[in-house]
């Protein structure tokens, strides 16, 4: 028997071959079935092994928290904290740190505070009253460069504004006048080598919107490297209220500023030659000196010891400071900070006493 078109009328396939072919195809379906099946059971099987692998080693590792916002527990890598300075050892483990006074019977110092770092070793060499709040004069300029060089473009043409002149008379400057143009590479320069308190406020007016609004970003950088003895009221460290800081704290921040190659070299120069334009478009052209006596020839340090550069600072209030980084004849780094010693002979005297204790 054959199998016929019903419209033409032809014959096709006889029964039998029709009947294999129907025999083929269901034979088919029964195959796609069993694949699918199988393909259903494997997905499950994959499923329950995630599930598996889950919660018996994933799950039970967890930490169940009794106190969720307590940064002490160890489910934040934190074992504990510096009881000072509330700063977690996590964050302090590439830092010099100590709980009080080191070595203060080897040398005989009549300044208020000072310490020694030793950078490589990530160690406290001499430490005295370093977590004492004191006015820091213009050491609060490595703080400014800081946030300048974090924050700011150093491409950028400043004009240089009043604010500018809204500074103490007789107070150390870089004597820009307003309407002058300068870029703020320069005026870092200008902070930091001739510690221009007129620089310092444009620097703020600049990178900052307003002098408030970048003294608030200073505080908050302060806040987060742990300085937590430290707070500012102005970019320059002229006298106020509320303006102070701490040797261990300075520490901090010259750390942090070390890591830009331009307060490196900034910090390292004995003077700055600097060419810009007055408001008027007349050509400027000076030399800043820098104050470090190291630098000008004044001081001398120790055998053995180069100091590579630093910043200083003086007020009625906060006496004479210095903060410098040295090195010893291999090249090893080392911070050391003095607050108010009571003269600049006695500074630069027991500023040599520190760097003595540098073992070469």
């Amino acid at each position: 028997m054959k199998c016929t078109d019903n419209q033409t009328g032809k014959s096709y396939y006889t029964e039998r071959e029709w009947l294999r072919i129907q025999s083929k195809e269901q034979e088919e379906k029964k195959k796609l079935r069993r694949l699918g099946l199988i393909l259903g059971l494997l997905a499950a099987f994959t499923a329950l092994l995630i599930f598996l692998v889950y919660y018996f080693v994933i799950r039970s590792h967890d930490y169940t928290l009794s106190l969720p916002y307590d940064r002490s527990d160890a489910v934040y890598g934190v074992q504990s904290l510096n009881l000072h300075s509330q700063t977690a050892d996590s964050f302090a483990e590439d830092l010099c740190v100590t709980t009080g006074d080191v070595n203060t019977d080897q040398i005989a110092l009549a300044s208020y505070s000072a310490g020694l770092f030793d950078l490589n070793q990530k160690e406290v060499s001499y430490a005295r009253d370093i977590f004492t709040q004191r006015s820091p004069a213009s050491i609060t300029k490595i703080m400014t460069a800081l946030v300048a060089l974090k924050y700011g473009n150093l491409d950028d043409q400043v004009t240089v504004t009043e604010t500018a002149k809204d500074i103490e008379y007789g107070s150390s400057v870089c004597d820009i006048q307003v309407g002058d143009v300068l870029s703020l590479r320069q005026l870092v320069y200008g902070l930091l080598i001739a510690s221009g308190n007129d620089a310092a406020m444009m620097i703020a007016e600049h990178v900052g919107g307003s002098v408030d609004q970048f003294v608030a970003l200073m505080n908050e950088e302060a806040a987060a490297l742990g300085a937590t003895d430290t707070h500012f009221m102005n970019p320059h460290g002229l006298t106020a209220e509320g303006h102070y800081t701490s040797v261990y704290d300075i520490y901090l921040m010259f750390n942090a500023a070390l890591e830009y190659d331009v307060f490196q070299d900034a910090i390292s120069r004995t003077n700055y030659y600097a060419e810009y334009t007055r408001g008027d478009g007349s050509a400027v052209a000076v030399t800043w000196e820098s104050t470090d006596w190291y630098f000008s020839g004044a001081a001398e340090a120790p055998d053995g010891v180069t100091v590579f550069g630093g910043k200083t600072g003086t007020t009625d209030d906060a006496g004479n400071c210095l903060a410098l980084m040295s090195k010893d004849q291999y090249g090893n780094p080392y911070l050391s900070i003095i607050l108010h010693a009571d003269t600049k002979d006695s500074l630069y005297e027991e500023m040599n006493q520190l760097l003595s204790l540098i073992e070469n």
